[in-house]
């Protein structure tokens, strides 16, 4: 007890103040925080902007003006803002983090300003060695000029200024280049810089003479028609984007705060290619890289948009990933898919357009979307043995929609299914499989199946046992040639006759040849594992087409090697045909097959 009391007893030692190392935070700032030194004029900007939007809440009728006067690696920045006294520069300027926005007056007003961070004037020295800052208070009329010049050691000086330094209200910055920083303060990049930052900020923002501003925002004005409205956004985008839009979509989302347009790429895009986006927050540029602003569905858009209601992040370069964020991509996404529904309803020439280049985009929007689905469903395309179709013509012609999984798939069976009359749908494709599966969930009575091999074989003809068992020899031969391929040879009779031989393998096949591939190059341990799982698997199919003269010609023949030759051709032929990876083992077959066709047609040239 005494020892505690004693403990307790004894002073507390004295705080102590952070040390900052201004030129180590300035190289933070620069590497770290900033993308670019590019950001030191929106700072500018900001602060010109947030000062003249604190003197008008005080003074509804004051000026409201930033010119920017750049030359000689120089530049000043001139506002006719609410101004500081001696004692507010002591408070903000020189205390790292304070913002003018906690200032007592101004903090109910904080949602009409730019600036939430308090980092202000320190960016300047990304690009400048020296600040000078000379202002006059608006509110204390009778408050002298004050002067704060700082350099980038930290150190700081102010002074009071005759009245004639500046004889109204308001502030100018002055800012001196840093070594190899000129070029970021001269008048072509400040012009720039200005133009892409601040052309949509509600005051006049000049660079010298030049005007920089061109509120309102081009979505915001009115036009005469439609027509002229349409004509003036396109050329909007391409001076924003470099394209010329297929079309352009409203985002006024009042509840939101947001109100923009997005323009519709002319030119497919793949989905996995993030598509950025610009955004202004008040009326200043906060980045041009967006990416989260709206659905990943919707990569066939760039928009362009003014918000007040999202929050930046620190850099106030892209932006807080929050709930206000993600209620703002629902709301566009919304006005998106509104947009396809009304060109469906009102425009088919227009939609048609669109999905010509952008149906990859609808699929997937689509396939979670029963609505959308139904709403695009005559218009979505699809491959198909009846040629481009959607998915609504295609079941108006065949009851049974048959698809398959896989490119591959298709193109093995696609030339035989259509001679057969059995309707298919390449659902190889991105989002396609899905699409067809859901059909029947938007269109009922519809029937779905997936093409296997033993389907498209029900569908040939059969063969006259009688014609089969006379060229019984011929089959054993070529069977015997194919098992250890894993592959079996049936007869049948299909068109066109210019297909000799049909390759069908379905999925259980071809996992039997990766089980069994596995099992060669496997040591003893694995290869009785791979063996367990030998099932019943169906194998692959060498389909024969007894009417394809080519084939009667083969079956006629007597030499056994031949035979087993020729048949190695015409399944090599027919790997070919269907598009499908070649094993080893493939490959060797091919070359062999050609080797020994070569050696058969000159076999009686060399005497033997």
């Amino acid at each position: 007890m005494d020892s505690q009391t004693s403990q307790s007893s004894q002073p507390l030692p004295s705080p102590h103040t952070f040390q900052v190392d201004l030129r180590g935070l300035v190289d933070l700032l620069s590497h770290h925080l900033y993308s670019s030194p590019r950001v030191y004029l929106r700072e500018l900007l900001q602060n010109a902007v947030d000062a003249i939007t604190a003197r008008r809440a005080e003074q509804p009728d004051a000026p409201a003006r930033v010119r920017l006067h750049a030359e000689a690696g120089a530049l000043r920045v001139e506002d006719s803002g609410i101004g500081l006294t001696e004692s507010d520069v002591h408070a903000l300027l020189a205390t790292i983090g304070r913002s003018s926005k906690r200032a007592e007056g101004i903090q109910e007003a904080r949602a009409d300003f730019l600036g939430q961070f308090g980092i202000g004037l320190l960016a300047c020295f990304v690009v400048a060695d020296r600040i000078r800052v000379v202002s006059r208070s608006a509110r204390v009329p009778d408050a002298a000029p004050v002067e704060w010049t700082a350099s980038d050691d930290g150190s700081y000086t102010v002074r009071t200024l005759p009245d004639a330094a500046r004889p109204e209200p308001g502030t100018t910055v002055h800012l001196t280049a840093r070594a190899g920083a000129a070029e970021w303060l001269s008048h072509e990049r400040v012009r720039a810089l200005a133009a892409d930052f601040g052309s949509l900020l509600p005051y006049d923002v000049r660079v010298g003479e030049e005007a920089v501003t061109e509120a309102p925002p081009p979505w915001e004005r009115a036009y005469p028609s439609p027509a002229a409205r349409r004509v003036a956004l396109a050329r909007h985008c391409h001076e924003l984007f470099g394209f010329t839009p297929l079309d352009s979509i409203e985002l006024d989302v009042p509840l939101a705060g947001v109100r923009g347009v997005a323009y519709v790429l002319p030119s497919a895009v793949s989905p996995a290619q993030r598509a950025t986006h610009r955004v202004h927050l008040k009326g200043m540029l906060l980045t041009e890289r967006a990416e989260q602003l709206l659905p990943d569905w919707a990569f066939f858009v760039r928009c362009v948009l003014d918000t007040d209601s999202l929050r930046p992040t620190a850099s106030r370069e892209s932006l807080y990933e929050d709930e206000t964020l993600a209620a703002v991509r629902e709301a566009l996404g919304e006005r998106v898919r509104s947009w396809l529904t009304a060109l469906a309803a009102n425009d088919p020439e227009r939609l048609s357009a669109f999905l010509s280049v952008h149906h990859l985009g609808v699929k997937s929007l689509a396939r979670h979307d029963p609505e959308m689905l139904r709403t695009m469903l005559p218009w979505l395309p699809f491959e198909t043995t009846d040629g481009q179709l959607s998915l609504e013509e295609f079941a108006q012609r065949h009851p049974m929609v048959h698809f398959t999984r896989s490119v591959e798939e298709y193109r093995q069976v696609a030339p035989i299914a259509s001679a057969q009359g059995v309707g298919v749908v390449n659902g190889g494709y991105t989002y396609d499989s899905e699409l067809v599966e859901a059909l029947p969930s938007v269109r009922p009575g519809t029937v779905v199946a997936e093409l296997d091999a033993d389907t498209v074989t029900a569908h040939l003809d059969d063969v006259d046992p009688a014609e089969e068992l006379a060229l019984a020899g011929f089959l054993a031969a070529a069977r015997a040639r194919l098992d250890p391929l894993g592959c079996d040879v049936v007869l049948r009779a299909f068109h066109p006759l210019s297909v000799p031989a049909l390759h069908l393998e379905d999925r259980a096949a071809r996992h039997e040849q990766a089980r069994a591939a596995a099992e060669e190059g496997a040591d003893d341990l694995w290869a009785g594992i791979l063996g367990s799982l030998r099932g019943s698997a169906p194998r692959a199919r060498l389909v024969l087409n007894h009417l394809s003269p080519l084939i009667r010609r083969i079956g006629s023949l007597d030499d056994r090697e031949l035979i087993g030759t020729a048949t190695e051709s015409l399944y090599g032929q027919a790997l070919l045909m269907a598009r499908r990876p070649l094993r080893p083992a493939d490959t060797a077959l091919l070359n062999r097959a050609f080797i020994g066709l070569l050696e058969w047609a000159t076999h009686g040239e060399d005497g033997h």
